[in-house]
């Protein structure tokens, strides 16, 4: 089997309402996607980082991959690495577009062989994932109605958790907001804040002390993502669990965090990390440095189903007769906000049922594109 073509997909859908959180607002879901085609008519769908679509990777990709078996995912993804290392791009858009061919070259290999992602990573521990809601953005008059109802709404639709935004506002109104959240779900649901890199340490100190009282889950991206020191800083001061991740590229940027435990909870991105190649050489340093992994996720069906069939083969951290989500089993990220193109570029969308999705159990990702529906959106 050879490759013959790649191609790559810029989709946009306008918000009918823009949200934001702490760096910014946006008015459209945007995503790039890679089509990649084969000399046995098997084609293989891949995302990545906007800007890291088909452009970037014919420029710096073409020559390695095209003629190439797609099956050989070790070696393409080092000789991709080995273009991006040597001029210093691999941090950025250059790992997201490795991203982006090895989820679509994991695809391929899955129908030629007939059998899921899962399966050729060794099998599935568990066949469902639990999720969380990620929702709760700021919105122009959203507070308290807007928010609370949202809040509602997923208790009603059975989600075990939820996450909200901070960084936005000043620290009292967050806390307000978070409170609020808090009071409208109850006791028994999780609830997560994400900063999105919003504060300095001290800042992020101050905020995670007055939120300890509200039982949150983990506080995400409190600072830069980089500053594995800030991290520490917050890290040891306050009582609930710190995550981060999710802007890292491969195991070389989540070393020193690993080793030096500046995380309580990785949220590595399958479109961001290197694909599901080294999303799960990340997930088992993870695991052998006892911290959980908890996939971030905001993309489309493609980003979704390669994070699923990644986080059915993480094993529990640590090892447990009974590991329970939040615990020692991973749980995943489900975007609840409007996406035309989550929504939109597959026959059956993702849906959650009592805070779990289902591991896909078709060949590769197990997910049925509407290229009609890509190109419609890549249009404009």
């Amino acid at each position: 089997m050879r490759i013959t073509s790649i191609e790559g997909f810029n989709l946009s859908s306008p918000l009918e309402r823009p949200f934001g959180w702490s760096n910014g607002w946006i008015p459209a879901r945007v995503v790039d996607l890679v089509k990649i085609e084969t000399d046995e008519g098997i084609t293989g769908w891949g995302e990545g980082y906007v800007g890291a679509g088909g452009s970037f990777v014919k420029q710096h990709f073409g020559d390695v991959l095209i003629d190439a078996d797609p099956r050989n995912r070790n070696l393409l993804w080092q000789q991709m690495f080995a273009r991006v290392y040597n001029g210093n791009n691999a941090g950025g858009f250059g790992c997201s577009a490795i991203s982006a061919v090895d989820i679509a070259l994991w695809d391929i290999a899955g129908k030629a062989a007939g059998l899921s992602v899962s399966d050729l990573l060794g099998g599935r521990i568990r066949d469902k994932v639990a999720v969380y809601a990620t929702g709760l953005y700021y919105t122009e008059g959203e507070f308290p109605t807007r928010l609370l109802d949202e809040a509602a709404m997923y208790v009603e639709l059975g989600f075990k958790g939820m996450k909200t935004k901070v960084g936005g506002l000043p620290i009292a109104e967050d806390v307000r907001r978070v409170a609020a959240i808090r009071d409208v779900i109850g006791d028994d649901l999780r609830l997560m804040v994400d900063a999105n890199q919003a504060y300095p340490a001290a800042a992020a100190i101050r905020i995670g002390r007055q939120l300890e009282d509200l039982d949150i889950t983990w506080f995400e991206e409190p600072v830069n993502a980089k500053d594995v020191d800030a991290y520490l800083q917050v890290k040891s001061a306050i009582s609930m669990p710190v995550a981060g991740g999710e802007n890292l590229r491969t195991r070389y940027e989540f070393k020193d965090f690993f080793a030096r435990r500046a995380y309580d909870i990785v949220q590595p991105d399958v479109i961001n990390a290197g694909g599901i190649t080294e999303m799960r050489n990340i997930a088992m340093s993870a695991n052998a440095n006892g911290i959980l992994v908890n996939p971030h996720v905001w993309g489309s069906p493609v980003m979704i189903a390669a994070s699923l069939h990644l986080a059915a083969t993480i094993p529990p951290c640590p090892p447990a007769y009974d590991p329970r989500p939040y615990e020692q089993e991973p749980v995943m990220e489900f975007d609840r906000t409007p996406s035309g193109i989550r929504e939109g570029i597959t026959a059956e969308p993702f849906d959650q049922q009592d805070g779990y999705l289902a591991v896909p159990t078709g060949a590769g990702l197990g997910i049925d594109i509407d290229e009609d529906a890509v190109r419609r959106l890549a249009s404009g």
